[in-house]
């Protein structure tokens, strides 16, 4: 069984990326058909207003790939190991896909807006508290949720059960860590190539947890890790720089979700703080902007948040960008490995 899961693993990966590649060839001359070209900020870098134009929401091949190897790779978990094995990847899957349709609905009002700005940042963290609620609900029901949580690196197991105050904290703190971690993946989508580029590296680090952190396979984080690779891999094809087609939210949140997701898969949700690091650094570079902007009144600590638009303001190139975040996440998820 463990031979035929290695190869349903390999089969996925390959398929994810096949498949992305495949719809994103067709999908790009629809979205641009339908002028549905991203708006570029006046704030940006003046440079990227070149890149008008292009078509977004190129993340709903994501969606359809995911849509359809889940199904059949949920189908595959409960026949051969039962619906307590499938609901946790079961679930994933549905918050990812759930976090894409949020996507849509961000990427659909700025195209109608003809401006960068869709739902309201208030609209958009409520959607994403709802889903991410229910995905923790759902994960609990179906018992894919530990609640005994081990600190990385200091050998401590919290156990959040113990009381109810306990538990409650677990629950927003979690709640807290799906969101963060959604909205860190979407604002690391700044420039071509970076976000598939640093979650594609995160989504081999968790292939490799789930063949050698466990005493047996770890099957649902191994099929998460599949689309989390092979989906942004295929991805990559056209959205490399220079860039012929751009996620969108559809795309970003969606991977955020994933990547969370496998995370709890993995039942170290800390973890992903850890590995995906690059990812919070992109939000911890706006929080720290907006915070010494109004604290100066007007002096800025980047040259640009982002972190990413202040390397490309020191000179760096998108494709120097996107090689050395992957290799700083690269080495992140060495840095993971012994925390587990």
């Amino acid at each position: 069984m463990k031979d035929v899961n290695v190869i349903i693993f390999f089969a996925a990966v390959i398929l994810a990326f096949a498949v992305t590649a495949v719809i994103s060839h067709f999908l790009i001359p629809v979205l641009a058909s339908r002028k549905m070209g991203q708006k570029i900020l006046d704030i940006g870098p003046r440079w990227h207003k070149s890149k008008e134009g292009t078509p977004t929401m190129g993340g709903i091949a994501f969606l359809v790939t995911a849509a359809v190897l889940g199904i059949a790779l949920s189908v595959y978990l409960a026949v051969s190991m039962g619906m307590k094995t499938a609901s946790p990847f079961i679930m994933t899957c549905a918050l990812a896909l759930a976090s894409g349709l949020i996507g849509i609905i961000d990427d659909s009002a700025k195209l109608r807006k003809a401006q960068n700005e869709g739902l309201t940042a208030s609209q958009k963290f409520l959607l994403q508290l709802l889903i991410g609620g229910i995905y923790l609900f759902g994960m609990s029901f179906f018992g894919g949720l530990s609640l005994s949580v081990a600190i990385p690196y200091f050998g401590i197991v919290v156990d959040f059960a113990a009381n109810p105050v306990l538990t409650v904290v677990y629950y927003v703190c979690a709640l807290l860590l799906i969101v963060g971690i959604m909205n860190a993946v979407n604002l690391t989508d700044g420039i071509d190539g970076l976000a598939s580029s640093v979650t594609v590296v995160v989504g081999l680090f968790f292939a490799l947890c789930a063949f050698f952190a466990f005493e047996v396979m770890n099957v649902p984080l191994a099929f998460s890790a599949a689309l989390l690779i092979g989906l942004p891999a295929g991805f990559l094809v056209y959205n490399l720089y220079p860039a012929r087609v751009f996620m969108g939210d559809t795309g970003s949140l969606f991977l955020g979700g994933l990547a969370v997701g496998s995370a709890f898969l993995a039942g170290s949700p800390l973890i992903i703080v850890v590995c995906g690091f690059v990812y919070i650094c992109e939000t911890a570079s706006v929080m720290l902007q907006v915070g010494y902007f109004k604290l100066t009144h007007g002096k800025r600590l980047f040259k640009m948040a982002p972190i990413h638009h202040h390397f490309e303001k020191c000179g760096w190139s998108e494709n120097r960008i996107v090689v050395t975040f992957s290799a700083v996440t690269a080495m992140l998820c060495v840095a993971a490995w012994f925390g587990l």
